[in-house]
């Protein structure tokens, strides 16, 4: 896990990262800032002597010219090697201290970066599982990767400014007053210059957010249509659509590329724009101050240090020019984040409506369809149209508006957290992440034991899916299950739904992709490991209903027969038909590896 310090105490990222500020980019930028007010200000104090000790050294530098070295002045005496020493040793002790206090500053900026990082990572994770259902539904997978890896740095990269940023502007105002202490001409002119610099570079930052605003609305087209090639790229082929996803693909890429001109256009201009007003400033500066020089009115020594406060403002004005650019992007990225996070998930009832879910074991029923789930026992729901058994069981999980009932109080009435917690949904294509084959699997609500991992693996009749991988439980899944086959995908699924142990569980489809030995086993192992809980399967496998305890036949989206499967297959025709046809394609070879697939 990591933890990082924050001039202190270990602080750890599973804290809880607080309440941001919605109002807007800007406004859940600033929150950042002040949930780390202490090590943000000592940031900026450390960017200030940093910057403030380069704007010293040309005072330094005047001393020693002209007190050490005697310069030919009105009032001025000869030159004191004693003076020039003691000057040298100040000029090379400020040399030291801001070489110290540029690691102190470059430190803490960086747990500064850090800290917006993990605490707007958390943000989004939580957000994510808060969303729950609703995720897929309101932003797409390309969305969700673009904010959650690009835009986060670019918002921990805008904090820059919260350091050097600040310490700029103040380097800035403590060298024109340095300069007025010289000559008024060059003070005034450095004053003037700054602002008219941020006057130029005004109308590029304003083009420049709403050309990076584009180029991220692009970018995660992109990233959604890379997903959809990397996800289904064999079906593509079997289907004979890789050539329109291809095309599509050039599309998108062609235009996020134009787009990414038009940003580096921006940019470039505000670079040239940022190195060359700068030196024409700085030019301003030093010839402001030649003329009193060549008239007597300053020293030698000064027009030296002159010299060098024109060369200390180069670090203030490059990181103003810097934080500009990067807050502005940083202000693009905040406002996707803040778009992010006010998603609301499907709505739950209001505190005062809600009701307590039944205490144990009750009947689940969906009036829409006509389904009712009695405790204990093992239902089938067998549909012409799969899409039909999927509504059915969304609306029993309460994944979406339900009118289902549980123990007679209504689903939508139960706090979501209640439901979550006894009725888990298992999807036909739930999300497989990237990781050890243990890890995904999960823990359980038990000890999280590998006995309890291998009693749900043999249930799911998938022990031939750990032997065949090099370092069992230990070995590395691919995002997806890309590098298992899909009847082993589908059998890792349903053993890590059967590990979680739920009051109730719903299985859409868990032997689609199974070949009929295999879908024999899983049939009656299932039966056996869920006797006495409630199990809900979709499916029109006779191998499959042959072993439930009621089977509802629906079309249309309501249950137009119930009974067992043998009853069914003698009195409903419509059954019949519909069981005999799958029966005759279940004898077919399963899930055979294909060239990018293990053998199993």
């Amino acid at each position: 896990m990591i933890r990082w310090r924050p001039g202190g105490g270990v602080v750890d990222v599973d804290g809880d990262p607080g309440d941001p500020d919605l109002r807007g980019g800007a406004r859940y930028l600033t929150w950042l800032v002040t949930r780390q007010a202490g090590r943000s200000a000592a940031g900026a104090v450390y960017s200030v002597v940093w910057m403030g000790l380069f704007a010293v050294a040309p005072y330094l530098l005047e001393r020693v010219f002209d007190d050490g070295f005697g310069a030919d002045h009105p009032g001025r005496g000869p030159g004191d090697p004693t003076a020039s020493a003691v000057w040298t040793a100040a000029l090379l002790a400020t040399a030291l201290a801001g070489a110290g206090v540029s690691l102190l500053r470059h430190r803490t900026m960086t747990k500064v970066r850090m800290d917006a990082n993990f605490r707007t990572v958390k943000l989004l994770l939580g957000q994510s599982v808060r969303l729950g259902p609703a995720l897929t539904r309101r932003v797409s997978a390309g969305e969700v990767m673009t904010i959650g890896v690009g835009d986060v740095q670019t918002i921990a990269a805008a904090l820059t400014v919260v350091g050097p940023g600040f310490g700029a502007v103040v380097t800035y105002l403590l060298v024109a007053a340095l300069l007025f202490s010289v000559s008024p001409l060059p003070a005034v002119v450095a004053l003037l210059g700054v602002p008219a610099l941020a006057l130029a570079l005004g109308p590029l930052t304003s083009r420049l957010q709403a050309a990076e605003t584009v180029y991220r609305e692009r970018q995660n087209t992109l990233t959604a249509r890379i997903g959809d090639l990397a996800g289904g790229l064999r079906v593509l082929n079997g289907l004979g659509g890789k050539a329109l996803f291809a095309d599509a693909f050039r599309r998108d890429s062609a235009l996020l590329r134009e787009q990414g001109y038009r940003v580096g256009a921006v940019t470039s201009w505000m670079q040239s724009l940022g190195l060359g007003l700068p030196t024409v400033l700085l030019a301003a500066v030093i010839w402001s101050a030649a003329r009193p020089a060549a008239l007597g009115e300053i020293t030698p020594g000064q027009l030296v240090s002159v010299y060098g406060y024109v060369i200390a403002l180069v670090y203030p004005v490059f990181f103003l020019v810097e934080g500009v650019q990067l807050l502005s992007r940083g202000l693009v990225a905040a406002r996707r984040v803040v778009a992010f996070l006010r998603l609301e998930p499907d709505p739950g009832p209001a505190p005062a409506e809600a009701m307590d879910a039944p205490d144990g074991p009750a009947e689940l029923h969906d009036p829409v369809s006509g389904v009712t789930v009695r405790p204990g026992v093992l239902t089938a729901l067998v549909c012409a149209d799969p899409e039909d058994g999927t509504a059915v069981l969304d609306r029993l999980a309460r994944y979406g508006p339900t009118s289902a009932t549980w123990g007679g109080v209504p689903l939508d009435r139960i706090a979501t957290a209640r439901v979550r917690e006894r009725i888990l949904l298992a999807e036909a294509e739930a999300d497989l992440f990237a990781g050890s084959l243990r890890v995904l699997l999960g823990r359980g609500p038990g000890d999280g034991s590998d006995e309890a991992r291998a009693r749900a693996l043999r249930t799911a009749a998938a022990e031939d899916v750990v032997r065949g991988l090099p370092d069992g439980l230990d070995s590395a899944v691919d995002a997806q299950g890309r590098n298992l086959s899909g009847g082993q995908r589908q059998r890792i699924r349903l053993a890590r739904a059967l590990l979680a142990g739920p009051e109730v569980l719903l299985l859409a489809e868990p032997t689609s992709a199974l070949d009929a030995h295999t879908e024999d086993l899983v049939a009656g192992r299932l039966r056996a490991a869920r006797a006495g809980l409630t199990t809900v399967v979709t499916s029109t496998s006779p191998l499959m209903l042959d072993r439930a305890d009621v089977v509802h036949l629906l079309e249309g989206g309501r249950a137009v027969a119930t009974g067992r499967h043998q009853d069914l297959l003698v009195g409903e025709p419509r059954y019949r038909a519909l069981v005999a046809r799958e029966s005759g394609a279940a004898a077919g070879p399963e899930d055979v590896p294909t060239s990018e697939e293990p053998v199993r």
